[in-house]
């Protein structure tokens, strides 16, 4: 077996022929290990256009809140959180977060994401209560918030089951449970970045919870630790065995997959492994592509992959555009996370984003947090200049 013949078993490109041949955990990591980069690009862009024919590339216009960096997990990757106690540690108000509202609103944005860390000092009533409020005062936004571990730290704090403080967060008004916190949904691996993150297996059964209740769920990935590209393949698996245990139960499952490389420069982990095993750590662009491009043979069972501008930048996602991926991404208006360790460029306007994907021969299109079509004002002038030609990948 060699990844000719993979792919040539690949080759029959509609939903029910992928199914029909569905990659092994082995085959896909022959193909990540081995295949030419064009080569598994233009395998995933012809898999993503089967699926997505109509040439639309979908973008959201969003804001992420993090409302708290209160956290006691001590992810070694990440430069955002502080520790209980320490001088820099806050807490938005109310009042503080439902302004950062409004100034989406303002420019008709039609989600937030909000996230923090494990707040010992925030009582259960605290979140219901800020999402009643947000509800109230925002009714039009939708609300994905927190992430699996916080639903953890907050069963923990108050005495209920994850599944009871799902129920409850999603009466109070809570629309989704983003995708944080997955990193790399294998044991050794997680066990050396994240030792109090909690299991693999507890991830994906708050996923499961939440896609019973109908919330919307996203899944991500985190890679560049040194783990292998089995292991990183194993990810995707355990995210295709649950995506396909909500089918059969006749739940949505995740809306979509989103990749990227853990930044290094200013955190403990980076720090840590200064200087040893550089050539493990990280991943470049062109390890970046090649992951998209398998993600999007290897989800046969999720809809949409989603290019990362923050962390690579507006010209590497819109290469990633034509690796496999079918969406853009947000315009955040506001991230403190990723850019805690090092990375620069973290707003994208609007107008970048249609310009982004109307060069690599899209049409742009917004969405909702469901993926759902919003009306699209065409602000970008290559829009009215390009028609959104058929993309190809390699000769």
């Amino acid at each position: 077996m060699d990844w000719r013949s993979i792919l040539m078993r690949q080759a029959g490109w509609s939903r029910e022929e992928a199914s029909a041949h569905r990659l092994s955990i082995e085959e896909a990591t022959l193909l990540y290990n081995t295949a030419p980069l064009h080569t598994l690009m233009q395998a995933a862009h012809r898999r993503r256009m089967a699926m997505h024919p109509g040439g639309q590339v979908t973008y959201l216009v969003d804001r992420n809140i993090n409302y708290t960096n209160v956290c006691t997990i001590n992810c070694q990757f990440c430069s955002f959180y502080r520790p209980p106690g320490h001088d820099e540690t806050y807490t938005q108000t109310y009042e503080q977060i439902s302004k950062r509202v409004s100034e989406l609103e303002a420019i008709h944005g039609s989600r937030i994401l909000m996230q923090g860390g494990v707040n010992p000092d925030l009582p259960f009533q605290w979140y219901i209560d800020l999402i009643k409020h947000l509800r109230t005062n925002h009714p039009n936004i939708d609300l994905d918030c927190f992430s699996p571990i916080e639903i953890e730290g907050l069963a923990d704090v108050c005495g209920m089951s994850t599944l009871e403080v799902l129920s409850s967060l999603k009466e109070a008004g809570m629309h989704g449970l983003p995708g944080g916190g997955a990193e790399m949904l294998v044991d050794a691996v997680r066990n050396d970045v994240s030792p109090k993150k909690g299991s693999p297996q507890n991830w994906l059964r708050v996923m499961e919870e939440a896609q019973s209740l109908d919330l919307t769920t996203s899944a991500t990935n985190v890679i560049g630790f040194g783990e292998s590209n089995e292991q990183r393949v194993r990810h995707m698996d355990a995210i295709r065995v649950l995506q396909d245990r909500t089918h059969a139960k006749g739940g949505s499952g995740f809306t979509s997959f989103i990749a990227w490389p853990v930044q290094l420069e200013v955190n403990s982990f980076g720090r840590r492994n200064r200087g040893q095993n550089k050539h493990t750590l990280g991943a470049g662009s062109s390890e970046y592509l090649r992951h998209v491009a398998i993600s999007r043979l290897y989800l046969d069972n999720v809809e949409h992959i989603q290019a990362s501008w923050p962390t690579m930048g507006l010209q590497i996602a819109q290469m990633a555009l034509l690796a496999g991926a079918d969406d853009a991404g947000s315009t955040m208006m506001e991230e403190n996370v990723v850019s805690a360790s090092g990375t620069s460029k973290l707003d994208a306007s609007e107008y970048e984003l249609q310009t982004s994907i109307v060069r690599a021969g899209f049409i742009p299109q917004r969405r909702d947090s469901d993926y759902a079509w919003l009306s699209t004002v065409q602000l970008s002038d290559d829009v009215a200049q390009l028609a959104a030609p058929t993309p190809v990948v390699g000769p």
